[in-house]
């Protein structure tokens, strides 16, 4: 017995399956469709991958092995999922293609959704999906938007066969036609053929009706129930019809006389979604010559079973007219309903992509187990409700794909987009891995390698330094980012300038900090090597144009490398400025960069909110800091611990403004339940085989209270690059959620304005300007805008400290040395003010925190009590070229630090420790007095 189904080929209409999957084509039943029902092509899209990928596991073997070859992105790991399937269906219905001379056998597969609106992206994507599948029954399925309709022409020119999808209106319809005879009239003016170019337009029924009979229903009128269920019918009768006069043109006979085929008209959402119709409807009634009917299993399955064939698309024109006049008359509005219909479309189709490309990136995070760094959430109800409100909010506004192509609406529509190079750079596309490479066999004759930055261009660096080593046979590294003359002297002391290579790393050149310490060392280098050979052992790392540049030029530097003016200091460590200091101690960063594009991939355009580990992370920051949990409290395990210094300045100068943000916690140790607020953020990050059961165990503590925990594992340490990657992307996710724009410093510079102007002062006088103690005893000397009452020292510093209410946190600002003993007694400070207080404790050296932490400190929440430590160093530094000596430049640095924080409306307190050696101990113990109740 003849299928039904095949009695619509022998009406001149295709039968097409509107449905792809895996299990369904291995067991042979997309050639039992072709062989009994006449089945003639095959339809996909978004949402029925979704279907076959996400819901099953018929494609986790490939994906396996494809990820197991060589790692990919997320929409590349889907396309190859995908072009497997429409391979097989390609070849599957080759010999009907064959058979029917190129009329027919066609398989569609669809362009990105997230490009319905952009042309230029959607022709390139068209032109890779034809050449990759390699079929010439493949057809491509764009979109019938206005930006779609120039790639359409476009691709029908290159000679790409072309399934235009998401068409309602036969205005739209129109244009697509007109661009189908133009693309043919183009090749057949260049001398190409044209019998062998393919297309249909995709005119979608179902979802029209499904919109006007809502309509229909709310007027309640016998006239307005009387189009019920027709009006989508007639439209596409009449849509028709415009083909039918066209076909008879003598435009497009001139090209039928040279072999062109018809665009035939393409019935697309002929499923019935409303129960009182029939489920053939959508058939029976659009049955005609060259025209396509792509139908779902089930209503295939239907018209198989009592569908009835007729010549119906050319029946009742006249009333098909009447309808669609009666609709207008009603006031249904076709024109808006259809225009919305295709903006729902493209929308819905975007959606139907987050879930397919989701379930692939959960697939693939899944299937990479450990070459890529775990990620887990353990939030309190509240906090997670409104973490799941951040990711569909970036879900639904396309925020993942808005980042990557530099689309400020996300963040205040400001110049945000221009602050986006380092996304390149997490690639490896910011540097040159053989020049790198060639530095790294160079430094291999020094002894050590002396970096002299601040911020971002020291950073980074020193993090990657002290977590991975130097590599055997290369130089150590000395990360220098300080005036402190204590510290400058112990690098000094630490190295021969004769066999030390010196990187002096500054993107805008100016900054006052590395300039004062090139002209130091570099003085020492010339006195040890000779005035004309110093500049052989200097390496520059700054932005094209700087004046550091034509110092290192006038020098004589041995090398410059230049970092991308796109790139904000603090984003910047996987760029030059990360990278020259890491393959100067021998670092292979074309190595470390394949763990890290592992981590690129998987916080791609491509990969939704929900799936990407750097938006998940940057909703869980976000919402916690709106949601007043503001204090993102690090714990690292013991390999890991340097990790913090980098993560400091990316969270607090990116997000501290505007009396916003989050404050970052490193380096204060982990406490029990009792000595936390409901301020807090816990982030663990844990290096596999580390031991910190101790620390562990206080974590398990403190989720069974509530506190919001998330844990980052790394199963070795070389896997940190993936980290600088995940929160340079949480970080500017977090500032959408913020609501700032995570890419400008605005209080950086107030700090350095002040600083100028006490240096500048002292070189003209010789003395900073004077200033007085409100109170002195043996010990300090204590300054404020505003004294503080007290008698003594412990009074002082219990008054202080006294004004801490909940959400607060107390910050330590030491302008002295950073070494083992004084960051020990630091530590001390922190954990006596903490449990005293129940409030959140920071810590930073200056000036290096300056170029940090600084920011968030100024600009941010105004919940701060700041400690300032001074002291008068047993051994000041002179710098040649100055007056001022190292100390000087580092006093100034503090008073003009200490006037910003106070104009900030923070609570500030400056303590000035007489004796260098012993004022530290002396002010922890008096804390610890201070503190007691």
């Amino acid at each position: 017995m003849t299928s039904r189904l095949k009695t619509l080929g022998e009406a001149g209409q295709a039968v097409w399956l509107d449905f792809v999957d895996r299990k369904f084509m291995d067991a042979g039943g997309l050639k039992k469709l072709v062989e009994e029902d006449g089945l003639t092509g095959v339809t996909s899209n978004p949402s029925i991958f979704e279907k076959a990928i996400g819901h099953s596991d018929a494609y986790d073997d490939q994906l396996q092995a494809d990820l197991a070859a060589a790692d990919t992105t997320v929409e590349s790991a889907y396309e190859a999922l995908a072009i497997k399937d429409i391979e097989d269906a390609c070849d599957t219905l080759r010999p009907v293609y064959d058979r029917l001379d190129a009329k027919d056998g066609y398989v569609s597969i669809e362009v990105s959704p997230y490009l319905a609106m952009d042309t230029a992206p959607t022709i390139a994507a068209a032109k890779r999906l034809w050449a990759t599948v390699d079929r010439p029954n493949l057809m491509v399925k764009i979109p019938g938007t206005d930006p779609g309709v120039p790639a359409i022409e476009e691709a029908l020119t290159a000679g790409i066969n072309i399934n235009v999808t998401l068409l309602f209106s036969i205005d739209a319809y129109k244009k697509v036609l007109e661009a189908y005879i133009a693309a043919l009239e183009a090749r057949v003016a260049k001398g190409e053929p044209i019998d062998r170019i393919a297309s249909v337009a995709s005119f979608f029924v179902s979802r029209i009706d499904g919109v006007i009979d809502k309509k229909i229903d709310a007027l309640g009128t016998d006239e307005a129930k009387a189009v019920r269920g027709k009006v989508a019918i007639a439209n596409a009768k009449l849509a028709y019809q415009h083909y039918l006069e066209v076909s008879a043109s003598a435009r497009w006979q001139a090209l039928a006389e040279k072999g062109a085929q018809p665009q035939r008209l393409l019935w697309a959402s002929t499923g019935t979604k409303d129960k009182a119709y029939s489920d053939v409807l959508y058939v029976e009634t659009l049955i005609g010559r060259d025209t396509v009917n792509t139908m779902p299993p089930a209503t295939m399955d239907a018209f198989r079973d009592h569908g009835e064939t007729s010549n119906s698309l050319v029946s009742d024109i006249d009333d098909a007219e009447k309808v669609m006049n009666e609709a207008e008359r009603l006031g249904l509005d076709l024109a808006g309903v259809t225009a919305q219909l295709v903006v729902d479309g493209v929308k819905s189709f975007a959606d139907a992509a987050d879930s397919l490309y989701g379930a692939v990136a959960d697939k693939r995070i899944k299937f990479l187990g450990d070459k890529i760094d775990g990620f887990s959430a353990d939030l309190p109800a509240d906090l997670d409700a409104a973490v799941k409100d951040a990711i569909e909010k970036a879900r639904k506004d396309g925020w993942s794909r808005k980042l990557w192509a530099g689309d400020a609406s996300m963040w205040t529509g400001g110049d945000e987009g221009k602050w986006l190079g380092w996304l390149a750079a997490a690639r490896g596309e910011q540097v040159d891995f053989d020049a790198l490479a060639a530095l790294g066999q160079e430094a291999r004759k020094y002894k050590d390698v002396v970096l002299l930055g601040m911020g971002g261009s020291s950073l980074g660096p020193e993090v990657i330094g002290l977590i991975l080593g130097s590599a055997s046979g290369s130089p150590k590294l000395h990360a220098l980012d300080s005036t402190d003359p204590g510290q400058v002297a112990t690098v000094a002391d630490a190295i021969d300038p004769a066999n030390t290579l010196f990187i002096v790393s500054s993107k805008s050149g100016s900054t006052m900090e590395p300039e004062l310490l090139r002209a130091y060392f570099f003085a020492r280098c010339a006195q040890a090597v000779g005035e004309g050979q110093a500049g052989s052992r200097f390496v520059a790392v700054t932005d094209p144009g700087s004046k550091l540049e034509a110092a290192a030029k006038q020098d004589g530097f041995a090398h410059i490398f230049y970092g991308d003016k796109t790139i904000g200091g603090r984003y910047s460590v996987l760029s030059v400025f990360g990278m020259v200091p890491a393959a100067a101690i021998g670092i292979d960063v074309a190595g470390f960069f394949e763990t890290v594009k592992t981590m690129a991939h998987s916080v791609g355009p491509d990969a939704p909110p929900a799936s990407n580990p750097g938006f998940q992370l940057g909703a869980i920051m976000g919402a916690a800091a709106v949601a007043g949990r503001d204090k993102l409290t690090l714990v690292p395990s013991p390999t890991l611990k340097p990790f913090g210094s980098w993560l400091e300045q990316l969270l607090a100068e990116s997000t501290g403004k505007q009396g916003k943000g989050i404050v970052p916690v490193d380096l204060e140790p982990l406490g029990d339940p009792a000595d936390y607020g409901n301020d807090r953020v816990f982030v663990h990050l844990h290096l596999e085989g580390d031991e910190m059961s101790a620390d562990h165990a206080k974590l398990d503590a403190l989720k069974a209270v509530g506190q919001p925990i998330v844990t980052i594992t790394l199963a070795d340490k070389a896997d940190i690059g993936q980290e600088f990657v995940r929160w340079e992307i949480a970080t500017a996710v977090a500032g959408a959620v913020i609501g700032i724009d995570p890419f400008d410093q605005p209080d950086v510079e107030d700090a350095k304005i002040q600083t100028r102007q006490l240096i500048e002062a002292y070189e003209q006088s010789g003395h900073l300007d004077p200033e007085t103690a409100f109170f002195e005893d043996g010990d300090f000397a204590f300054f404020a805008p505003k004294p503080v009452a007290g008698g003594d020292a412990v009074a002082i510093l219990k008054a202080h400290f006294a004004t801490a209410k909940p959400g607060d946190y107390a910050g330590f600002l030491a302008y002295i040395e950073r070494e083992e003993k004084h960051e020990a007694l630091i530590e001390q400070i922190r954990v006596d003010v903490r449990d005293a207080h129940k409030i959140a404790t920071v810590a930073g050296f200056g000036p290096r925190f300056l170029h940090s932490t600084g920011q968030a400190y100024k600009g941010g929440p105004k919940d701060g009590i700041f400690l300032e430590i001074t002291r008068e160093p047993a051994q000041d530094i002179a710098i040649p070229g100055n007056r001022a000596s190292f100390g000087t430049v580092q006093l100034a640095q503090a008073r003009g630090d200490l006037d910003v924080l106070a104009s900030r409306g923070q609570r500030v307190l400056r303590v000035h420790l007489k004796d260098e050696k012993s004022g530290l101990q002396a002010l922890a113990s008096a804390l610890k007095v201070a503190t007691q109740d």
